[in-house]
């Protein structure tokens, strides 16, 4: 079902015009610095740790600081993108700048690790706002046909931020201390609000009721999925309890769908195919992209025994490639249909993992280097696409449902992913160790004898270690080429959209 694209032609007139392009730049902006704050705390939460002296045997724990700020994240992501719809996108983006702003302060603040654990989830629910939201500004500044640019300039932003985290995290730690992570959000913050006002104007509001109820029941479902996945390598019955939430919320959700006169999610957004398919290709590229996030760095600093920063050096090789790719796959969805640059990028995540599963531990440059920029290219290029094929079939005033829940299901494809390489890995590594034969010395053994033994079991560990990662790049290669599938049903017939996008009125704010 398509509505005509909504304009505020009073707003237009007394307003000097400004270009889509210029009003975009503080939105971009936003989601960079919002990208930034999910990576960041991988380079300082060492520090924090010692700060809050937190010894190193509760390293789980101290994990929840990221782990809490996916829950936060993702949970809010659906309910939020359909405030949106019905009380602005600038009016929402803006109010979770501020709350984001207001959060990152009291993180600053914090005394304990488990205030700053709850502190960042509300934090991550802020965060989780501004991109699906930015995704459905786009759709207020630019007529369809001409959103693949713009929307590959927000991706490449949120991806630049996923990117700089480490770096600027590890940049503070040098020069700062571990609460300057958090208080330069705010200079940040008031960067990205007054030039937001001042170019942007007001967006479409639409006269639907927020289902708040049912926002409530999937963020819910999606908490509880989050926290189980987290704990699928300690069976027991917090586990247990964790998937049969996830499955009452998930329940009591659809139900509600059915009954509420305003759906969260309308449902004509499940009668097409081509948002259906687009949702579980990003459910599967999401679980796709996690595997080298994860396997890359962890590899290169275990069984290769590399410095930690290598194994940052070497994953950015991937990342990097990320925001070039978005806006190249934009651009192209401009000029063709949804499905030629989505294939085009599958093929190449598939091409690069299957090298990457090749390698040894002997791998060098250029062999590493290519594989890698080549994956992270591909993932780039995937990301409009699917986007588009997720919202530019709603109507106007459901874009940002539908961009909350498509950005979402991207990150529960990154959960599973981990959650499926962290309990099959640690299973599966002590299967294969567990056949060695352990080098005890034996009676009258001569010392030199014993050290060889020992050493050759080192190097077994270390191939089987190594042949593991290599198995965890074909669970990737697996999961883009399942991803293949759904991408074929997203088709989109650009003429037809464009006679039907016919300008309105609507209420600004």
């Amino acid at each position: 079902m398509i509505d005509p694209q909504i304009s505020n032609n009073k707003s237009e007139k007394s307003s000097p015009r400004i270009s889509p392009y210029l009003a975009l730049i503080p939105v971009a902006f936003g989601v960079f610095v919002a990208a930034d704050d999910q990576t960041v705390m991988v380079t300082v939460l060492t520090e924090i740790m010692i700060d809050f002296r937190v010894p190193i045997t509760q390293l789980d724990t101290a994990s929840w600081t990221i782990t809490a700020y996916l829950l936060g994240y993702v949970a809010a992501m659906p309910l939020i993108g359909r405030m949106s719809d019905a009380w602005g996108h600038r009016r929402v983006f803006a109010a979770a700048m501020v709350i984001f702003m207001i959060f990152s302060a009291f993180a600053a603040l914090a005394r304990s690790m488990e205030w700053l654990i709850a502190i960042r989830v509300f934090q991550a629910m802020a965060a989780g706002a501004m991109l699906p939201v930015a995704i459905a500004i786009v759709g207020d500044l630019f007529p369809s046909g001409q959103r693949g640019l713009a929307l590959g300039l927000i991706i490449g932003a949120a991806e630049a931020g996923g990117v700089i985290g480490p770096l600027w995290g590890g940049l503070v730690a040098r020069y700062l201390t571990w609460p300057w992570v958090f208080w330069m959000n705010i200079p940040l913050g008031v960067m990205t609000l007054i030039p937001l006002f001042l170019f942007l104007k007001p967006s479409p509001k639409f006269k639907s009721k927020v289902d708040y109820l049912g926002g409530i029941l999937i963020a819910l479902s999606l908490a509880s999925l989050t926290l189980g996945l987290s704990r699928i390598d300690r069976p027991g019955l917090m586990l247990t309890l964790f998937f049969v939430l996830t499955a009452v919320f998930l329940i009591a959700f659809i139900l509600r769908q059915k009954t509420a006169e305003d759906p969260l999610l309308p449902n004509s957004m499940f009668a097409s195919p081509t948002i259906v398919a687009a949702n579980l290709s990003h459910l599967l590229v999401g679980c796709a992209l996690i595997v080298g996030m994860v396997t890359i760095p962890f590899m290169t600093t275990t069984v290769m025994a590399q410095e930690p920063l290598e194994g940052g050096l070497r994953l950015m090789r991937m990342t990097i490639a990320m925001p070039v790719g978005a806006i190249l796959g934009g651009i192209a969805c401009q000029k063709m249909d949804f499905r030629i640059p989505s294939l085009i990028g599958l093929a190449l995540t598939i091409w690069g993992y299957y090298e990457m599963s090749g390698w040894s531990l002997s791998i060098s440059d250029p062999v590493m280097s290519i594989p890698l920029v080549v994956t992270g290219f591909g993932f780039g290029i995937l990301i409009s696409p699917i986007a588009l094929a997720a919202t530019e079939p709603v109507s106007h005033g459901d874009r940002g449902a539908a961009a909350g829940l498509v950005t979402a299901m991207r990150l529960v494809g990154m959960t599973l992913g981990l959650a499926a390489i962290t309990s099959w890995g640690s299973q599966r590594f002590f299967t294969l160790v567990s056949g060695l034969p352990l080098p005890i010395p034996t009676e009258g053994e001569s010392s030199d004898v014993s050290l060889a033994n020992i050493e050759a079991y080192s190097g077994e560990v270390m191939n089987i270690g190594m042949n593991l990662f290599t198995e965890f790049f074909i669970i990737a290669v697996v999961a883009s080429a399942i991803a293949l599938i759904p991408t074929m049903f997203m088709a989109w017939n650009h003429k037809k959209h464009l006679e039907a996008e016919k300008p309105a009125n609507s209420e600004g704010s």
